[in-house]
């Protein structure tokens, strides 16, 4: 994104809003024509509230960096933030209007409240914000507060991959053959800390041309290799294989995990049913579980109930590295 910057007298455009270079005339909006433009083209009171929509958009902008980078595909030589904006813009602009004036009336506005402003719009407008658009995977919109994790879907055959992108840009790729792929990420969480996007006149082609690309500033990973993998363990069932009424079943997963498991032979994911108390059933079923820590997946557990068996405990088996006792 490109930083605004006033075009004084004699001076040629060093930035844009919305795409053009702009200028107020009598209360009107004129795309720019001319090299020379007065300063006080720039201090009407319209023209400082779409300033300060694009500093807040920003704002929002940089605090979710990490996932941006990994949910949206770049068009032409432009960047990821660039395309967020370019398809958001509108909505992004309605959402942070009225925290515009606020602005311009002299209030400070934190990060907190442009993501407030963004997630009660989505929640009013669930269309109208896109937080993931990557080619090959179904588009993902906002609809109330920004997510700790982003589910991408693309087919693969007659499976799905699946791709979990958390704040701090881990991705988690689960294959159609259950295997799990995941690549690190900053450990800074969802706001880029140092991470500035300091966009000059650099040339971007297309409807994207916001002027700049994006520097990492001093927050980057500068190791020069890959960051190392993490792995989340696949979640423990307790609970008689076989049955003649119903058994209970029990999962655990380690610290700070969350369990999703579905009970119909499907791969679960981050928006199957979270687990918080023991599974009854009833009738001969396949229980699949992963655990689910800080964006990060663990393999798949899989174990199967039957009811009429002789009643006992038995051993579990799991998918990929998910293997029970």
């Amino acid at each position: 994104m490109a930083q605004i910057k006033q075009v004084g007298i004699g001076r040629k455009s060093t930035g844009t809003i919305d795409g053009i270079t702009y200028y107020v005339r009598g209360g009107v909006t004129y795309a720019r024509s001319a090299p020379n433009m007065p300063a006080s083209a720039y201090n009407t009171p319209e023209a400082k509230k779409r300033q300060a929509i694009f500093k807040l958009i920003q704002m929002h902008l940089k605090y979710h960096l990490h996932t941006i980078k990994q949910t949206f595909t770049p068009k032409g030589n432009g960047s990821p933030t660039n395309r967020y904006y370019s398809v958001n813009n509108k909505g992004l602009s309605a959402a942070l209007d009225t925290l515009a004036e606020l602005y311009c009336a002299g209030q400070d506005v934190t990060i907190d409240d442009v993501e407030q402003a963004i997630s009660e719009y989505a929640a009013e407008h669930p269309k109208s914000i896109k937080i993931a658009c990557k080619s090959g995977y179904a588009d993902v919109y906002l609809t109330g507060a920004w997510p700790d994790t982003i589910t991408l879907r693309a087919s693969g055959g007659d499976s799905t991959i699946i791709i979990i992108v958390a704040e701090n840009g881990t991705t988690t790729t689960i294959n159609p053959d259950n295997t799990t792929v995941v690549t690190g990420g900053s450990e800074t969480g969802g706001n880029s800390g140092n991470g500035s996007q300091n966009t000059g006149s650099g040339s971007n082609s297309g409807n994207e041309n916001q002027n700049g690309n994006e520097n990492s500033g001093s927050g980057t990973n500068t190791g020069g290799g890959e960051t190392p993998s993490v792995t989340v363990a696949a979640p423990q069932f307790a609970g008689e294989t076989q049955f003649e009424e119903s058994t209970q079943v029990s999962m655990s997963a380690e610290s700070g995990a969350s369990i999703y498991y579905t009970l119909d032979g499907s791969t679960p994911t981050a928006q199957s049913a979270l687990y918080s108390a023991p599974v009854t059933l009833t009738d001969t079923t396949t229980v699949k579980a992963i655990a689910i820590k800080n964006g990060v997946s663990s393999s798949v557990t899989s174990r199967t109930y039957t009811k009429g068996g002789n009643a006992g405990g038995g051993g579990g088996n799991g998918e990929g590295n998910g293997d029970m006792d």
